[in-house]
């Protein structure tokens, strides 16, 4: 049987597509509102020069951060979301699995200020990501994460484990995929264990809405 892992990676290659067009079309209602703001304005909070992103996907934060002058890095895992992010403009830009990251077979620079993670971080183990991407930092640097928010989606199970997305109420041809949910104290024991500290936390939320869009995590390296 397949592992989680394996199938996650084999979702997003076949929903690659359906992506890219919920992403340009602006069909996710919860990221043209919020989240895709909040994430913006939390890198650019802290004045980088030089940022990955790291699960850049179709590029969208790639270009916003290059208009802005900043210098954006991006990778991802599957080819086909890397593609459409060279073709709408976005270098440099390359595939690398996060394996390939842990284990640094691929180089991708370092000496960033920034390390960016938007909604990228589903799979289970992630200390030794984070570890990887704490070398990659220059010194002062920081790793900004914005992820579902665990008490939003917990769903009345408030522990870790795989989940599955299903994509009900999206259109087009959607695989289901699985996503690792961890609690918020799972998340900050993660960040500790690879060397960061939390250095600041924010609840992205609609005014109109009664829960939290997402969680947004900002770690700094520990001194």
């Amino acid at each position: 049987m397949p592992s989680p892992e394996s199938t996650l990676l084999q979702s997003w290659h076949h929903n690659a597509q359906s992506w890219i067009e919920a992403i340009r079309n602006g069909t996710l209602e919860s990221r043209v509102q919020v989240t895709d703001q909040a994430i913006l304005l939390a890198i650019l909070g802290r004045q980088p020069e030089r940022v990955l992103d790291l699960g850049c996907g179709e590029g969208w934060l790639l270009r916003a951060l290059a208009k802005r002058g900043i210098e954006a890095v991006g990778v991802d895992g599957d080819g086909t979301l890397v593609e459409a992010a060279r073709a709408a403009g976005s270098e440099p830009v390359q595939v690398a699995s996060y394996e390939q990251l842990v284990e640094a077979q691929v180089d991708i620079g370092s000496g960033y200020d920034l390390i960016c993670a938007n909604f990228a971080l589903l799979h289970q183990d992630i200390i030794p990501l984070f570890a990887a991407m704490n070398a990659l930092l220059a010194p002062g640097g920081a790793l900004v994460i914005q992820t579902l928010h665990p008490w939003a989606v917990a769903a009345g199970d408030y522990q870790d484990g795989w989940r599955e997305e299903t994509f009900a109420g999206f259109k087009g041809q959607w695989q289901p995929m699985p996503w690792y949910f961890r609690t918020l104290s799972s998340w900050l024991n993660a960040l500790d264990m690879a060397g960061f500290r939390l250095a600041g936390l924010q609840e992205p939320q609609h005014p109109q809405s009664p829960v939290p869009q997402s969680l947004l995590l900002v770690a700094e390296q520990r001194g």
